[in-house]
């Protein structure tokens, strides 16, 4: 069953990562998360239960520092999800320390030559308890070796505390924030995701610690509660995914169940059927928020008249992230920001011509004067909004 169960997570990661990476830096903390989480599991699965030579001297103390990333990843990914920032900040580093500690303590036995690798991993097949007797990471000589094996459960269990606590630390104040995506969708999943890693985290802690204090590892051989608990909580974890498919390809999707209402009505009705299947979880309240800013910025702030106001631009002056407003745009008003841009450009243009300013000013001027950065772009711009050049507009209502 751990066999399968982690093959499972690596096939699960490997879809994360492919399909999102590139487009949502929280999927690679989740797929990190998963991978490293499925590699303790098959590294357990190879030294404790495969009877393999060749396997256990590939991953004996060569992957182990890697279990000492899960939990940093858990917490990268729930910060991501809650905050809607991916970024990394250099004190987010700090957390790689204990997996660089561990790196560095079994140097000596990854640089060994293979041949002796594989002594050893005979010596263990024939004898699991060898492990405890065998030096070859540094801290076994300085630190107890319950106290390191412990160490990888108790800081993922830590980690998973610490998540639940941002989590409902998220919901008791999210009626005082303004961006409420992902709320019903990723409260349902965070929820489920929690819990079982809890439970996985909190019984490999207690069949760890009962191993040692049995001074035997027959614990792990016989069937009780705690691996029960265990394996239902990894089996949980694993699965979930696939009961909540939306988060294999990114951000959640809005739920066709859920019918529009409130001021965005108008807006989510619009939706192309084909657009429901790829756009985030927004909320009406959201989208309705988006949109006001969006237009009252335009005509208090006048961004429009800055040439380099493009869509970072426009999402730092109104405090919102880049890909709500791209997907804003896309969705819900069917143009790009350039193009919403262009028409506040041709607003302020036409207002100047009406003012007369066509007979003082060149139209290139009135154009630059509007935002654009060149006569073309204005031209082609002009023509597309209102069907007309600026010359033959200027002329009909100077005439």
């Amino acid at each position: 069953m751990l066999l399968s169960l982690s093959l499972i997570g690596i096939f699960l990661s490997v879809i994360l990562l492919y399909f999102n990476a590139r487009k949502y830096t929280s999927s690679i903390y989740l797929g990190g998360f998963f991978f490293f989480l499925s590699l303790y599991g098959l590294n357990q699965y190879v030294v404790m239960y495969s009877k393999s030579v060749f396997f256990v001297s590939i991953v004996f103390l060569n992957i182990a520092f890697l279990s000492y990333l899960i939990g940093p990843l858990l917490y990268w990914y729930v910060r991501s999800i809650l905050t809607d920032n991916s970024r990394m900040k250099k004190r987010d580093f700090w957390h790689l320390l204990p997996a660089v500690i561990f790196l560095i303590a079994s140097l000596p036995h990854m640089f060994t030559p293979y041949s002796h690798k594989v002594e050893i991993a005979a010596a263990i097949v024939h004898d699991l308890g060898f492990v405890k007797d065998y030096k070859g990471n540094v801290l076994y000589e300085v630190v107890p070796l319950a106290a390191i094996f412990i160490s990888r459960p108790v800081l993922v269990l830590g980690y998973s505390f610490w998540s639940i606590g941002f989590f409902i630390r998220y919901l008791n104040r999210r009626r005082a924030l303004t961006v409420f995506s992902q709320q019903y969708f990723m409260t349902k999943w965070l929820s489920v995701f929690l819990g079982f890693l809890s439970v996985l985290a909190l019984n490999h802690l207690l069949l760890m610690v009962k191993m040692f204090a049995m001074e035997s590892t027959g614990v792990f051989f016989t069937l009780n509660i705690l691996q029960i608990l265990s394996g239902t909580g990894l089996a949980g974890l694993l699965i979930s995914p696939f009961f909540f498919p939306a988060i294999l390809y990114g951000l959640p999707r809005l739920p066709e169940s859920v019918p529009p209402s409130g001021p965005a009505k108008g807006l989510i009705s619009a939706f192309r059927p084909e657009a429901k299947k790829i756009m985030p979880d927004f909320e009406p309240d959201y989208l309705s928020s988006i949109d006001k800013k969006a237009h009252s910025a335009m005509q208090e702030l006048q961004p429009y008249l800055q040439p380099d106001c493009n869509l970072a631009y426009f999402s730092k002056l109104i405090n919102l992230p880049a890909h709500h407003l791209a997907c804003y745009f896309r969705e819900v008003k069917k143009q790009s920001f350039n193009d919403f841009r262009n028409e506040w450009r041709i607003i302020h243009a036409k207002k100047l011509i009406k003012e007369g300013k066509a007979n003082e000013l060149t139209l290139e001027a009135i154009g630059l004067l509007s935002g654009f950065s060149s006569r073309t772009t204005f031209f082609t711009a002009f023509k597309k909004v209102e069907g007309t050049s600026p010359g033959a507009f200027a002329a009909r209502v100077n005439g």
